[in-house]
């Protein structure tokens, strides 16, 4: 699998290349918590982080869990690729997913990426088509209620990096996110959504 060129007219920057506030470290701490305790104790586990961020410390925190990883995002640092046990594709997400085989992951990892996107419902088809049946696509977005309080520390705090936040192209409620996923070919009772990060964060956790 190569790293492929990114158009000229995409993002250039992973989250977190430029440093990450104390804001943005308490979040990312907060979603490994929620990742942690939906996996629970599975083990070897073929992972995929997509959007994972220039250190990938979500996908590499999973090491334990997993027998093997693969990170996406457009660029990567040269500390997160010393781990041998975990893969890197340099891409955009919409260009990384041709690459992807059918049934491939047992865990997808989406965190703070589908916002980002310009064709979220095409992304989640392509997340159910190279989930593994009993797999589990673990989601996280910010919430209408979240676009307040992330605008403000960002625009007006600068405590949160603006360029994410002007890289927003949607905020989901729940009401938002169970129709694109069923319309992707998700079962409705294979869905879990709630809220949580005090509610500015929707977590969804979704078996294939």
């Amino acid at each position: 699998m190569n790293d492929t060129p990114i158009p000229a007219n995409q993002r250039q920057e992973s989250y977190g290349q430029h440093g990450a506030s104390a804001v943005d470290r308490f979040g990312v701490w907060l979603s490994s918590r929620a990742i942690q305790l939906a996996l629970g104790n599975r083990q070897s586990l073929d992972a995929l982080d997509l959007g994972c961020g220039y250190h990938a410390k979500l996908l590499r925190a999973l090491r334990p869990n997993l027998k093997s990883g693969l990170g996406v995002d457009v660029q990567i640092s040269p500390e997160a690729r010393t781990d041998q046990a975990i893969t890197y594709l340099e891409s955009t997400i919409e260009l990384a997913f041709p690459q992807l085989a059918d049934n491939s992951f047992d865990l997808i990892l989406m965190i703070s990426v589908l916002e980002h996107l310009w064709n979220p419902a095409e992304a989640l088809v392509s997340c159910k088509r190279i989930l593994r049946a009993g797999g589990f696509l673990l989601i996280n977005v910010p919430t209408w209620r979240g676009k307040t309080f992330l605008e403000f520390s960002a625009f007006r705090l600068g405590t949160s990096p603006a360029l994410e936040m002007d890289d927003h192209k949607m905020y989901y409620d729940k009401n938002d996110l169970w129709p694109l996923l069923v319309r992707a070919g998700f079962k409705p009772s294979h869905i879990r959504m709630k809220y949580h990060k005090f509610g500015l964060n929707l977590f969804a956790t979704i078996r294939g």
